[in-house]
């Protein structure tokens, strides 16, 4: 900034990922006194924003610079089982009521249990958009949501279903946007999903940072239990 690059390119090309952020430019102050004695008259708001934890200066001569920001928080890979348990929560707190899907309404269902092998065919989907930068239920290899969970394992369905998101940050944040979403919405409130496995990729250099997939379905047959096949 003390080149004259502006607040967002500065902390972009300082490979700075930034949630929240502001600038301070003082000039004149001469000394650490007349500095504080400026930033505590013209600046308290932006020094007191509990929103920004982090904080860098430059001083060259009679100028400061200042950034104040917050980093990005994205969701880590070793908190997933927790995340995955939190989606799941909020999925089945709204099957458990019922709920209007844009002009539709659904009534309560059941809820949906989690499955390994469709958090594996989720994952598969969000790492594919992460890598590759796209946001579409068809994979770069032209991969559709049921290929996929049939390349996972999972055998024989009645049907299938997807959600995708990007951009969310929290569990929270990523099943409110599905639920505001009609046909998002309507996956996540179909009674005839039994099942659900879901999973986040997160890609840094990417605009959306995170890429979320939520995979639904019913098998046709019941899963091996304890070693024997049901009929």
């Amino acid at each position: 900034m003390a080149t004259g690059t502006p607040l967002h390119q500065a902390l972009t090309s300082a490979g700075y990922l930034a949630a929240q952020s502001s600038a301070v430019h003082l000039t004149g102050a001469v000394s650490d006194g007349q500095v504080a004695r400026i930033l505590a008259a013209d600046y308290c708001g932006t020094l007191t924003d509990r929103r920004l934890s982090e904080i860098g200066a430059q001083r060259q001569g009679r100028d400061v610079w200042i950034v104040l920001a917050a980093p990005v928080a994205v969701p880590s890979a070793r908190d997933s089982s927790a995340i995955n348990r939190q989606i799941l929560d909020l999925v089945n707190r709204a099957r458990l009521t019922g709920r209007r899907c844009g002009g539709k309404a659904f009534p309560p269902a059941g809820p949906l249990i989690l499955n390994p092998l469709l958090a594996n065919a989720a994952l598969a989907h969000s790492q594919d958009m992460a890598v590759y930068g796209g946001f579409d239920h068809r994979g770069h290899d032209g991969s559709s949501p049921a290929m996929r969970v049939e390349r996972a394992g999972y055998g024989r369905y009645l049907v299938v279903g997807e959600n995708i998101a990007a951009g969310a940050m929290t569990p929270a944040e990523v099943t409110q946007g599905w639920l505001d979403s009609p046909a998002h919405c309507e996956n996540i409130m179909d009674s005839r999903f039994s099942e659900i496995g879901m999973a986040f990729a997160v890609n840094l250099s990417s605009s959306e940072l995170v890429y979320w997939t939520q995979v639904f379905a019913a098998p046709r047959s019941s899963h091996l239990a304890n070693g024997n096949a049901s009929p």
